[in-house]
């Protein structure tokens, strides 16, 4: 009968760790979660699309990436909000709606991100230097265009982590301390 609220936000550059944090909150505290890449495959599959046709057809048609997010800004504000939102833009709408949650922003380098990606992906760091590159260029041009915003921009976040140097415990540990002194 109560109703969940988003508690926290997870946002950053693919290979930054935000899945990561984002699974070891989930069992730490036994929340829930909603990842902005599931709001994504579930309209592919609701459309009967594959997810590469889906993807060409968001590209192709700003209206259907709109909707998406539209989508995904409605999951936030519902009455059976998760407790974790992840996805580049997840801080972004939370700062907008003004959700009273913690917005973090998980900083990496290039290269660290491109060393993660590089081993999660079977593919050599410079490969995966420039798909990085090549679909931070994309999607920055989209957000910008569509929003008139860029992900990393820090003004929706309350807290950047810079966590190129940091394990996957140490960036858990800081955002419980965030946690508990939101309480």
């Amino acid at each position: 009968m109560g109703v969940n609220m988003v508690r926290i936000t997870v946002s950053g550059h693919p290979g930054s760790g935000t899945s990561t944090l984002v699974q070891a909150l989930v069992q730490r505290f036994d929340w829930t979660s909603l990842n902005g890449g599931d709001v994504f495959r579930e309209e592919a599959k609701r459309r009967g699309m594959s997810l590469g046709d889906f993807g060409t057809l968001c590209n192709d048609e700003p209206e259907v990436d709109r909707s998406l997010d539209a989508l995904l800004r409605e999951r936030m504000e519902g009455d059976d909000a998760d407790d974790i939102v992840e996805s580049r833009l997840a801080g972004w709408w939370a700062y907008k709606l003004d959700l009273p949650c913690l917005r973090i922003w998980l900083d990496v380098t290039d290269e660290e991100r491109a060393r993660r990606v590089a081993s999660r992906e079977g593919m050599t760091v410079e490969e995966a230097l420039e798909a990085n590159a090549a679909r931070a260029a994309v999607d920055g041009a989209r957000f910008m265009q569509l929003y008139g915003l860029l992900p990393e921009d820090p003004e929706p976040y309350t807290h950047v982590i810079e966590a190129t140097n940091l394990n996957a415990h140490e960036i858990v540990e800081r955002v419980v301390l965030y946690l508990e002194a939101k309480k």
